[in-house]
């Protein structure tokens, strides 16, 4: 073969695999001390293990967790590989390995005058192993100054999952912007979840580097270790930075090849992985298998037996600013003029006997009768403080604040990023959200701006409704927005739950919505060009099918529309308004759910079964782009003063009508006829009513990806 946070478990399950892991002692042997953990540089934890040597990595039942630890034959020495594959890292925490692949390359040959394709190419295949490709940490990578890459199923050549372009200002690629990767000399977009095996190829009709840009580069690159210069066009750079190949990122879990999730596996005490007491089992985010954690306050490795050791916190300082006292599985730190009590397992206050005990009482004495007078003042103050501090609290046990805190714990991902804000300090950050600052309306509340200490300026969505099914949406908002990381989705920053209404903290977007733009003033119409149109819609496409197929579990917007995707200050679409959203299990294609949504956007398929699926989102998609042709709005009113649905419109109107009568006046000036024709077709067929004859989102944004080349191109 070649190969190129912790979700809540019910408390009946933790009880089983607490069981399970007292009886089954002996079950799994231990691997032998004199197995080798290093190769080149590189730590082998358990389950993993070199090949010749026994009992050193998982057994037989979970193949693919053989290595090999081989001379490389680049003179390097020694180096861990799997197959082919030179790794680079092993994480059990993670859930993953990052080795290198080849790079694709089609470099004009100045000898011959022709083309010439790189080899070994760059290709995987991942069915029957442990691994999958890793659709948050990697990205289909494209450079050139005219070049068209695909990536798509090995064994199918009719088809593609992903398609990238870029291209040069005349064909120079010394203009390009280090840093940059939006098109111009560089291209990058991501893939979907789940896959398995791909190879890379060039479109050689479109792909012609000059001799100026000698060669034009594809692979799959690790999204956190590249960065673009456009040295890379112009010399071997890019190649001789990574050696040929560059860095990608496997997911990886326990069980793959049998589909077994944390309650599957934790009924065989036989064969269960997570044998360490203080672990936990995680179900993997590739949809099938599991990994193994320690838990919080414990390190090491949770698939050997008291391989999780507990955590002295008191070694780092920034754990505690007064004495620190380690315990099992945390820590407890003492502020000043207080000790730590073993037995209460509390800080206690310090007893002093002191010399002047009698002076200070003496003298104090004299000030009793002035504290006394002051004292109702401050017992005013205080009781009237300790009021809203107890309200506070009741308001965030009633918005569910608790389990927010549970969701984004488990969440490795959000836990980084997403922070419970006070109230104080949002009441600061918005001058008491006077109404000045009121900036906007979501669909599910008002919209503050504000600037919060370390001077970011942020959005903060208040909603309008106290009920328990708005609080229910506004929790789902925070727990999906929290596991997204995607350049064009509006970035949460946290939430705030100690008021009776929530919350929810963002970063502010400058530049309005899409419809405040497109149906505005005429003059803010016109400020939006044909080109900017075709990236904003491009942009939107990528990050609703990021939603459907890239992020660790598929996720359905439900209320796709132009106020929803907002632009930035440098006019790059951020999606937004993730209150009616739902996530999807990995093994389902639909959810049936209460009807939410938008007139004049919603999805009539879904409108009349209830069932959710990723072409209700196209639908709405459909709507964006036909407002982007005509200009209309979703719902408008006709010439003749009746309101009319803009959808059905639309349809009737290109059967009937010459496409100069449908499309607004600044289209046909600045887009061409091609591009028009490309983007109604692709309207057109968001719209069908049968949600089957629509197109995914991927084949949305390839068709759009497609047209931003040829036009950044000509």
């Amino acid at each position: 073969m070649t190969f190129n946070k912790l979700a809540p478990a019910a408390v009946r399950l933790a009880f089983i695999i607490a069981l399970l892991k007292a009886t089954s002692v002996g079950a799994l042997a231990p691997p032998p001390r004199s197995c080798t953990r290093e190769c080149g540089g590189v730590e082998i934890p358990y389950p993993f293990g070199i090949d010749v040597e026994l009992g050193c990595q998982a057994s037989d039942v979970r193949q693919g967790f053989k290595l090999a630890c081989r001379d490389s034959g680049s003179g390097r020495g020694r180096r861990l590989h799997y197959y082919n594959n030179e790794l680079l890292d092993i994480s059990l925490d993670k859930g993953q390995v990052r080795w290198l692949n080849n790079i694709s390359s089609y470099c004009y040959d100045a000898a011959t005058g022709a083309m010439k394709v790189s080899s070994p190419p760059s290709n995987m295949d991942l069915e029957g192993s442990v691994f999958r490709l890793s659709p948050a940490a990697n990205r289909f990578t494209v450079l050139g100054c005219k070049t068209l890459a695909y990536i798509g199923d090995a064994d199918d050549d009719a088809s593609y999952t992903a398609v990238c372009g870029a291209t040069c200002k005349g064909g120079d690629p010394s203009l390009l912007t280090n840093g940059s990767c939006e098109g111009m000399g560089c291209c990058r977009t991501a893939i979907p979840k789940g896959l398995e095996n791909y190879r890379v190829w060039f479109d050689r009709n479109f792909s012609a580097p000059t001799p100026a840009a000698g060669c034009s580069y594809a692979a799959l690159v690790e999204e956190s270790n590249f960065t673009f210069s456009s040295t890379y066009l112009s010399s071997s750079a890019f190649v001789d930075a990574y050696g040929g190949q560059a860095p990608l990122v496997l997911d990886w879990a326990i069980g793959t090849l049998a589909g077994e999730t944390c309650e599957s596996a934790g009924a065989k005490p036989e064969s269960y992985a997570c044998v360490s007491d203080h672990s936990v089992c995680v179900d993997s985010p590739i949809g099938r298998g599991y990994i193994c954690k320690c838990n919080k306050g414990y390190q090491g490795n949770a698939y050997l037996r008291d391989g999780c050791k507990d955590v002295d916190e008191c070694l780092d300082p920034q754990y505690c600013e007064g004495t620190c006292h380690n315990i099992i599985g945390g820590f407890i730190c003492c502020p000043q003029k207080t000790k730590y009590d073993p037995q209460k397992m509390q800080c206690t206050p310090i007893k002093k006997n002191s010399l002047l005990t009698g002076v200070i009482l003496g003298v104090g004495a004299g000030f009793v009768m002035l504290f006394l007078g002051l004292s109702g003042i401050s017992l005013s103050y205080r009781w009237k403080r300790g009021i809203k501090q107890q309200q506070r609290r009741l308001y965030f046990q009633k918005n569910q604040g608790l389990l927010l805190e549970q969701l984004i714990l488990s969440n490795e991902n959000a836990s980084d990023r997403t922070m419970i804000f006070s109230l104080e300090e949002l009441e600061k950050a918005t001058n008491n959200f006077d109404e000045t600052r009121i900036v906007g309306h979501g669909g599910h509340g008002m919209v503050y701006k504000g600037i919060l200490s370390d001077q970011r300026v942020v959005a903060i969505k208040r909603s309008k409704l106290v009920e328990e099914f708005e609080i229910s949406q506004f929790i789902n908002e925070v727990v999906i927005l929290s596991r997204i990381n995607h350049r064009n989705i509006v970035e949460l920053f946290g939430c705030c739950l100690e008021t009776e209404v929530p919350l929810l903290v963002s970063d502010f977007i400058p530049n309005g919505s899409l419809f405040d733009i497109l149906h505005g003033e005429s003059a803010s119409r016109q400020s939006l060009s044909w080109d900017d149109c075709s990236r904003i819609a491009q942009e939107a496409a990528g990050a609703l099918c990021y939603l459907h197929t890239s992020a660790s579990i598929s996720i359905f917007h439900r209320d796709v529309k132009s106020s929803n995707i907002l632009l930035d200050g440098n006019f790059i679409a951020k999606v937004s308004d993730f209150g009616a959203s739902r996530t999807v299990p990995i093994d389902q294609t639909h959810v049936t759910t209460n009807i939410q949504g938008t007139f004049g956007y919603l999805d009539p398929e879904y409108y009349q079964t209830g069932q959710l699926n990723e072409k209700s989102d196209v639908y709405s998609f459909g709507v964006v782009l036909a407002e982007l042709l005509t200009r209309k709005e979703a719902v408008f009113t006709n010439s003749s003063g009746i309101k009319q649905n803009l959808s059905i419109y639309f349809i009737s109107e290109i059967k009937m009508k010459p496409i100069r009568e449908i499309v607004a006046t600044q289209v046909l000036e600045e887009a061409s006829e091609d591009e028009i024709s490309i983007v109604i077709s692709l309207a057109e067929m968001c719209l069908r009513l049968k949600g089957e004859e629509r197109p995914t989102m991927k084949q949305v944004e390839s068709t759009l990806q497609y047209m931003r080349t040829k036009r950044l191109a000509s």
